[in-house]
């Protein structure tokens, strides 16, 4: 098959500015209860929703590295956001309307690609924006979904 036929988009529901909540040292000292319940959160459960997201991402990436086709996945994601634009279930029209501004903005940066080395997103060099990629792949008309 041809894998330089398709593009897979992958776009992220965002997630919350990392927060550094916890630390080794603190961390090692917890028993159960410590991982069920600190400070109002609950450890365990932030670090397996943050490790799912970031890794089907590198998962991702490895697959298209090995296939020779990086330029055909392009994952559109924000990490940056905070309070009620990180929330996914607030549905009011103040909170939809700025998730459309969030989206506009997502457009206008520069295509970023998960460093397999380092497991951070980094801008690609003369990648052009994630506009210019999606009307690039329009314009061949090979998608998959």
């Amino acid at each position: 098959m041809d894998y330089g036929r398709f593009l897979v988009i992958s776009i992220g529901t965002g997630s919350p500015t990392i927060e550094h909540k916890y630390n080794a040292e603190e961390a090692a000292k917890w028993g159960t209860l410590g991982w069920l319940l600190h400070g109002g959160s609950v450890p365990l459960v932030d670090v397996f929703t943050q490790a799912s997201a970031d890794m089907v991402d590198f998962h991702i990436s490895v697959v298209f590295r090995a296939l020779h086709s990086e330029k055909n996945y392009l994952r559109i994601q924000d990490d940056s956001m905070n309070g009620k634009d990180s929330s996914v279930d607030i549905a009011t029209k103040e909170n939809l309307d700025k998730l459309v501004q969030i989206s506009e903005r997502l457009l206008k940066k520069p295509v970023s690609r998960v460093n397999l080395e380092t497991g951070l997103s980094e801008p690609i060099e003369n990648g052009g924006t994630n506009a210019e990629a999606l009307r690039k792949y329009d314009q061949k008309k090979n998608y998959i979904f």
